[in-house]
This record gives C-alpha cells, structure tokens and sequence, in this order.
C-alpha cells in the first residue's frame, strides 16, 4: 500500500476505515477491488462507486481524505441504490439519498470526533435493519476468489447465469467475471507485495504464466505490475 494510506478494520462487519494524505507528490492509483466506499473530503460526503479502471486521487482534492470501505457487495444495501448506477465514479452523497436522510447523516458525521468515526456512524445508522454483509454476497465473492467457474457458481446458487449476472451488477456495480478479475488482481498483488517471485505469484492465482499475469494487471490497474511493486 502506498505510505500516504493508513486503514485499521472498522466496527462494521467486513468494512476498514482508512486516511490517506493527498499531496503534490501522491502518484499511487486506487486500484478496482469490488467495493464501494464512503469518503470525507474538505467536509463534504461522497461515494466512491465500483471502479474497472485504476482511479488517480487529484491533489486538489485536500490534504486528507478519509473512508470506509464495505465489503464487496454490501454498500447497496446501506446506500439503497444499485451498485452500477455508481460503477467508476464519485458522487455527492446528496445527489444519493433524500434531503433529510442526507441531513441527519451530516449531523452523525458534525457530532462525531473525527471523520472516520463520522463515517462509521453513518454506516452504523443505515445498518440497524439490514444484515451488514448478506451470506449471498460473501459467498460469491469467496466462490471467485477461490477460482469457481461463473457457470458452476451460478449452479452452486442455484441460479441461471443470466440471474447471477443482474445480481452482480446491482451488488458488485459489474459482472461476476469481472469481479473475479479484479480479485485475482487483488490476490495476485498481495502475494507479490509479501515477496512471492512473480511466476509463482501467477501459478497459485490461476494465470497461466508470468506474461499473463503482468498483461491484466497493467490492463486493470493502467500501469506495469513493476510499477506497482515500488511502491
């Protein structure tokens, strides 16, 4: 992770709080990882939809930014709108939710000590009735990241390919293949990162080889895997 980034996990279940300071000189993208986060910057609440694509922060955006982010699959819920309709973007939390439901979360973030406890109070709020990461949601994404077929997954639930695939969108903002590139992306990172040579990084994450490996990394992340490891 970049050394202007901090995150600890949060008291919601699946979700992490992080900071990360925006200056002139932050150059890491934010890679796609099939979540959705809730942000604070310059004292205005935003959501950070379903990236595809790496997302470069502006150094205009202030000199901290602060999130929470869910679990894959669980912001909908919270957010009460469909992951997709947020895919690679960064809205306004009022263009969102209703005046009043944006109000009372502005006072949630006002009265609490710090950003970050802001946001999980808002996250808290919303999660009173709902099932903080829904059993479905967790097992598709371990079913992916484990390296099931969509159609044996879609067997597994019970389900057609066609029905996964609309639940995909509306949970994860894309479909389950591309979800299950993003977290084999991930995987691939994180073992690389821990000191893993790369060729082997690629044979305990399902690339078919070293090249493989490399050319969807820079396809997702929009930069070389050696640029990333640098870091």
């Amino acid at each position: 992770m970049p050394q202007d980034y901090r995150e600890r996990p949060s008291g919601i279940p699946g979700a992490v709080v992080w900071t990360r300071d925006i200056t002139a000189g932050s150059s890491a993208p934010v890679l796609p990882d099939g979540c959705m986060d809730l942000l604070w910057i310059n004292g205005r609440v935003m959501v950070a939809g379903p990236d595809t694509r790496a997302y470069h922060p502006s150094p205009g955006a202030g000199p901290q930014v602060s999130g929470i982010r869910f679990f894959p699959g669980t912001a909908p819920a919270l957010l009460a709108i469909p992951a997709h309709e947020l895919r690679d973007a960064r809205v306004d939390l009022a263009a969102v939710w209703s005046p009043a439901v944006h109000r009372h979360a502005v006072d949630l973030l006002t009265a609490a000590c710090t950003p970050t406890a802001g946001l999980e109070a808002i996250a808290r709020w919303r999660a009173i009735d709902l099932d903080p990461v829904a059993p479905a949601m967790t097992r598709i994404v371990t079913e992916l990241r484990a390296g099931t077929r969509v159609a044996d997954l879609a067997d597994t639930l019970g389900l057609g390919t066609r029905r996964l695939h609309r639940m995909s969108l509306d949970a994860f903002g894309y479909g389950p293949k591309t979800l299950a590139r993003i977290l084999r992306m991930q995987q691939a990172l994180a073992l690389a990162r821990s000191g893993t040579p790369l060729a082997a990084t690629a044979a305990q994450t399902g690339y078919s080889d070293q090249s493989h490996l490399s050319r969807e990394i820079k396809e997702l992340a929009g930069v070389p895997l050696t640029h990333l490891l640098q870091r």
